[in-house]
């Protein structure tokens, strides 16, 4: 760890020292429950300890990452070299009217009951989703007829060179688990959605449907990070998946879901390299049989041990 000694000095000016781990496994921040150690993890408490961290790695010639819940995240056995900001802290939601103002560590299960808290609607369809606020925006998420471009109206984000700036919704780019997040490696930090009001009961009832749902269809009693494929163009994964006699597969201590095709779970202590396996094994045989390539939802990161 000598090479971060003088990131270390400034970190250390920038954010209380508890607040920054060395060599932290992945696996307890993820929730595929893998992945190896991290250089250094850190979590900031506000938007400027974040801007400050985004510029000390930039001027010290360091890589870093951004993590929120690590519900979409699959980090290979190695680990990550650099700096992880984790985005956990940035937690508080407020309420203005029909708007909802949630810093990006907000949980999407937390601003939804805020929501419904508020009678407002609209939110309903993400009440389920594993995620933060902040990734969910990044990504686009979506579930059951709803994504998030439907209630953003604005963001806030940090830019690579650390500087705050508001990105309106025609200048999001958003598109299916895509936007403009990703394409110019900006960082969440805020998130304000135009909601409607509506009916507590209604939205309840709507909220506790779709929890019905998820937990008949999906795998929720093992480690996962969600759906591990997106939806190809003119096909559902897990269906492709399924016509290729590929659930219950196993690599390792991977396995695709018996209860849902589209899901790999960590069934018996798997590794990383057992998951990244199976999903590769579940590209070839699909494109094989049926000419369509399956892409990843979920984000992988890091290093082969």
């Amino acid at each position: 760890m000598k090479q971060y000694e003088e990131l270390f000095k400034k970190l250390y000016k920038v954010t209380d020292k508890s607040n920054i781990m060395i060599e932290e496994p992945m696996k307890n921040h993820t929730y595929f429950k893998v992945g190896g150690p991290a250089d250094i993890l850190v979590n900031p408490k506000n938007f400027s300890e974040v801007q400050a961290i985004i510029k000390l790695c930039k001027e010290s010639g360091f890589d870093y990452y951004l993590l929120g819940n690590g519900s979409n995240l699959l980090v290979r056995d190695g680990g990550i070299r650099g700096v992880v900001i984790k985005l956990s802290k940035l937690n508080k939601i407020q309420v203005k009217g029909n708007k909802i103002i949630a810093q990006s560590g907000a949980t999407l299960y937390d601003v939804a009951q805020v929501a419904l808290g508020k009678g407002l609607k609209g939110m309903e369809f993400a009440s389920g989703i594993p995620g933060s606020i902040g990734g969910a925006a990044a990504m686009n998420a979506g579930a059951y007829d709803g994504e998030m471009s439907m209630v953003m109206e604005s963001m806030l984000a940090i830019d690579g060179n650390g500087e705050l700036l508001t990105l309106k919704k025609d200048e999001m780019e958003l598109s299916y688990r895509s936007s403009a997040i990703f394409k110019y490696a900006y960082t969440v930090v805020s998130v304000t959605l135009a909601l409607h009001e509506g009916d507590k009961e209604v939205i309840k009832a709507r909220m506790d449907t779709l929890a019905k749902r998820r937990s008949d269809k999906q795998p929720l009693e093992y480690p996962s990070a969600g759906s591990t494929f997106k939806r190809p163009e003119g096909h559902f994964a897990g269906k492709l998946i399924e016509d290729c006699d590929l659930k219950g597969t196993y690599v390792g201590g991977a396995q695709v879901s018996e209860k849902h095709s589209g899901f790999i779970i960590n069934r018996k202590n798997a590794s990383a390299k057992d998951i990244l396996d199976l999903i590769i094994l579940v590209q070839h045989t699909v494109e094989e049989k049926f000419g369509v390539k399956l892409h990843t939802e979920v984000k992988i990161l890091g290093e082969e041990k």
